[in-house]
Parts: C-alpha cells; sequence; structure tokens
C-alpha cells in the first residue's frame, strides 16, 4: 500500500515499534507534517499546552544519547528483561541505545504547566490525557509516511539532567522521546493478546 493510501485500521494493526532506523535525514516538510498531526490531538479543557522539541543537532543527540544509555543498561540488568519471549526486543532495545546519536531526528512531547506539578499522578496519569493522544496521532502519520518510530520514556529516567539538557523552563516537562527515521526493517501485523483476553463488560 503506498504511503498517501494506506487505510487507518490497516496502519493501526501494522504499526509497530521500530527501533533500527536509518541515519538518513528527514526533510522539514515531512517533520512538520507529523508534528502538525500531534498538534490535532486534544488537550484537557482545550489548553492547547502541547509543544515539540526537534533535536537534530550531534552534541544534543550524544547527551541525551548517554543519558538514555545508562537507563538502559538498568533496565537490561532489571529482572525479567532475559525472558526468552522479550528477547528480540532487548535486542532491539540494545541497538537503539548503541545508535541513538545516529538517529536522524529525536522528537520530544512536552507539555506546560500553570504551577509546578505537586505530584507524579498530576504529572504523569492526569496530564497524560493531554499528550498522548498526540504523540499517537504523529505515530500514526509516522507509519502513513513510511517512517519507523519507537516511544520511550528511559531516556528521561533522570529528569533534571534531561530537562538541562533540553533547556527546558520549569513549568515545562518532558514526557517522552520519539526516535524516527526510515526503517531497516519491514512494517508487519502486530501479535497482541486476544480481544476475549482483555475485554470486561461493565466490571473485571
Amino acid at each position: 500500500m503506498t504511503s498517501d493510501k494506506i487505510d487507518l485500521f490497516y496502519a493501526i494493526h501494522h504499526t509497530r515499534a521500530m527501533r533500527r532506523l536509518k541515519p538518513d535525514p528527514i526533510p522539514d516538510g515531512i517533520l512538520m507534517q507529523l508534528i502538525s498531526a500531534a498538534n490535532q490531538g486534544p488537550t484537557g479543557s482545550n489548553k492547547q499546552n502541547a509543544s515539540w522539541i526537534v533535536v537534530r543537532d550531534v552534541e544534543q543527540k550524544v547527551k541525551l544519547a548517554e543519558l538514555n544509555r545508562k537507563a538502559v543498561d538498568a533496565y537490561i540488568d532489571s529482572p525479567g528483561s532475559a525472558a526468552p519471549e522479550r528477547r528480540g526486543i532487548v535486542r532491539a532495545v540494545k541497538w537503539q541505545r548503541d545508535h541513538f546519536s545516529e538517529i536522524p531526528v529525536l522528537l520530544i512531547p512536552c507539555l506546560t504547566f500553570d504551577t509546578n506539578p505537586t505530584n507524579t499522578w498530576h504529572a504523569g496519569a492526569a496530564a497524560g490525557g493531554s499528550i498522548w493522544p498526540a504523540v499517537q496521532n504523529l505515530l500514526l502519520a509516522a507509519r502513513g509516511l513510511g517512517l519507523g518510530a519507537a516511544l520511550t520514556t528511559l531516556g528521561l529516567s533522570d529528569r533534571p539532567a534531561a530537562k538541562a539538557v533540553l533547556g527546558l523552563p520549569e513549568l515545562v516537562e518532558p514526557f517522552a522521546i520519539i526516535p524516527v527515521g526510515y526503517p531497516m526493517g519491514k512494517f508487519g501485523p502486530l501479535t497482541r493478546r486476544p480481544l476475549e483476553d482483555v475485554v470486561h463488560y461493565d466490571r473485571w
């Protein structure tokens, strides 16, 4: 299917995390298409307080890559990461760790708060409704344009350090890092649990 005729439901069922990405640059017009799609996402009370940092500078990517490396190494050493069903994911995560600064673009979705978030729920679960729809829009737009992407939060594990690298004001919080580029592999159908395992009616 061509990128301009891809069916929405086809895209939803064929948009997997693509961590192995080519270093080829992405044209500005394509990047703006992605962010324009993201910008259509809803925000609480229609505040439209979401914003995006486009990281292409090599020195900036190297700094974020180091933060990501530390977090990935801790993740890989955690219980469960060596489970057989996770080995493919771990290999891809390691590849991304080792090539993070070579990925052409890192997109950082952010939210601007009126006051300092008073707790992690305020800054996470409650605020997430104003940024995650935008992120999903971006991931689907990337799929439609033949680009690979993978949402990760590991590189933000040391939040003060990440905010310092990005030069974020006190009331602006980053929510993820989304490496974007042309995929080395091929898109394919997703493997997910069957609906009868995940759907509950009226109560658990």
